[in-house]
């Protein structure tokens, strides 16, 4: 196809230039309307059911006292962390509202040593959530499961706590929702 190095470069040059040119579609703007500049993040509502039954699926249900406050002050951290929204302490301040309830908290064994002891876990931290255009009174987008995880290692050099493992959850629970706030995909 090709008889030299001279059609080899012009043709990487012209391919070089074509896609700089025609771009991917992608960026790194938010696609929120341009109006919406602040976000009041709602407390979180604990909502963990204790009273229902354990099953198959989700037999490691578990209750953090206090875990609803953490989820709430982590999404707030997470928003000024990303600077894309300011986060106001007044809901008449705001042009967005973030709310959301706390609907599980799960440690669940995920790896085993010869003995059948539990080496690792994995903690996860579910919520509901909705993200709200407070100007026009309409949902930008609402989830009834997301879900922030970390595992967590019982020995080894990679030991960590439950709490540190339940922070770690915390704080990718936040990232992920930010994100989905912040890109609305």
């Amino acid at each position: 196809m090709f008889k030299n190095k001279k059609n080899i470069l012009s043709f990487s040059a012209f391919l070089l230039l074509f896609s700089v040119l025609s771009g991917c579609g992608y960026t790194t703007k938010s696609l929120l309307p341009s109006y919406v500049k602040t976000v009041y993040v709602e407390s979180f509502k604990n909502s963990i059911d204790l009273t229902a039954e354990v099953s198959n699926k989700k037999p490691y249900k578990l209750y953090e006292p206090g875990l609803e406050n953490k989820v709430t002050r982590a999404i707030v951290d997470q928003f000024i962390f990303d600077g894309t929204l300011k986060v106001v302490k007044d809901l008449d301040e705001a042009d967005s509202v973030l709310s959301g309830e706390l609907r599980e908290y799960i440690k669940a064994p995920i790896r085993y040593d010869d003995n059948n002891d539990v080496i690792e876990f994995r903690v996860n931290v579910g919520v509901s959530a909705r993200f709200v255009d407070k100007r026009k009174n309409k949902t930008i987008w609402e989830a009834n499961s997301f879900s922030g995880d970390s595992d967590q290692r019982t020995q080894g050099t990679l030991k960590k706590s439950e709490d540190t493992a339940r922070g770690e959850a915390v704080r990718d629970l936040a990232r992920r929702i930010v994100e989905k706030t912040i890109e609305v995909w």
